[in-house]
């Protein structure tokens, strides 16, 4: 079992070490699931009253909360980014592949940079390049000319097609295909004519892909994510899509083609957002969001209607087919009101 002492804890995550720093922490846990050995956090004050029950050796807090616990502490200004520190050095979490799996299909022409891993059963095809580092989990497909950079990680069963770029620091969970084709079709009278998909998917440095998240490849120009982006499980992403630094996009999101969204957004589990129109930075969409227009400022944006009991939704739509002829009424009562007034 791994175990470190607290105080390098401490000095992992730059805390102020409060109480016996040679305690031994073997691992991390919840305020209530903690048992003696393992540290937890308190990130919410509203909590406060479950330190009175916690069975950890130690707690990561603010320096106000202290008050309230009589064990060891790591004191911190921001305890949940602390937790996240703290939960990549105790992450146990094993490797999808280790060394080169006699059983992976590799072509001659590779490029293998050092302490590569492969899995059982992978297809590394011609030209692809791996960095140093790099981990191929098993059943992963990686396609004609692709380059992967520094310490990127697949795990089982990525696909990944021809000439794309992913770059360094990357984690692409289960399932996830990138470089499929972009949705491109032109119709000649009633039948589909596909077009094919000749730009490439380029990933930047420290990005992480969900599980079963599709990435299309552009139709001319290239799909680009940018770095430090994070998507979870479950996405579509369109073809000719930018997606800026360090932005966020959570589960089920669907966003069509050309779309370029800015840097540091946030964008709520199943929204749907049109194609061929740009979001500028900084901008937050709600859960369920529908954005069928560009966006210029930033700021939050919601819409749709939150859950109600059924026969109040159903009179909230009835009115809401209603409102056009509520609209002409009140336009004629205020042409009325007008002409009275004059």
């Amino acid at each position: 079992m791994f175990a470190c002492l607290l105080e390098q804890l401490a000095r992992h995550i730059d805390a102020k070490l409060h109480g016996d720093g040679a305690l031994p922490i073997t691992g991390i846990a919840s305020m209530k699931g903690a048992v003696s050995g393992q540290i937890t956090f308190l990130a919410d004050k509203k909590f406060q009253s479950n330190l009175s029950d916690c069975k950890a050796s130690a707690v990561v807090m603010t320096e106000d909360s202290l008050k309230y616990w009589h064990g060891a502490a790591l004191i911190v200004k921001n305890p949940y980014l602390a937790y996240a520190k703290l939960a990549q050095y105790l992450d146990t979490t094993p490797k999808p592949a280790k060394d080169i799996a006699p059983s992976a299909v590799i072509d001659s022409s590779v490029k293998l940079g050092n302490n590569v891993s492969i899995g059982a059963n992978a297809v590394i095809e011609s030209g692809v390049i791996l960095a140093d580092n790099c981990i191929i989990g098993p059943g992963c497909f990686i396609g004609k000319n692709t380059k992967i950079g520094v310490g990127t990680k697949l795990w089982a069963n990525v696909s990944v097609y021809h000439n794309c770029i992913i770059g360094d620091n990357c984690l692409i969970q289960s399932g996830t295909v990138i470089g499929a084709d972009g949705f491109g079709y032109a119709n000649d009278k009633g039948k589909w004519i596909k077009i094919p998909q000749l730009g490439r998917v380029v990933i930047g440095n420290n990005v992480e892909i969900g599980a079963s998240t599709t990435i299309d490849r552009g139709a001319l120009d290239d799909t680009v994510i940018g770095n430090g982006v994070i998507i979870d499980n479950q996405c579509q992403i369109a073809h000719n899509d930018i997606i800026g630094d360090h932005t966020a996009v959570a589960g089920g999101v669907i966003m069509a083609g050309s779309l370029k969204i800015g840097r540091h957004c946030l964008i709520g589990g199943a929204s749907v957002i049109n194609g061929h129109m740009e979001i500028c930075d900084q901008v937050t969409v709600t859960g369920m969001g529908m954005v069928m227009r560009p966006i210029t400022e930033p700021g939050v944006y919601s819409s749709g209607i939150p859950l109600q009991q059924n026969k109040v939704w159903r009179k909230t739509a009835s009115l809401v087919l209603h409102i056009d002829e509520m609209n002409k009424r009140l336009k004629a009562l205020e042409k009325k009101l007008l002409n009275v007034s004059t």
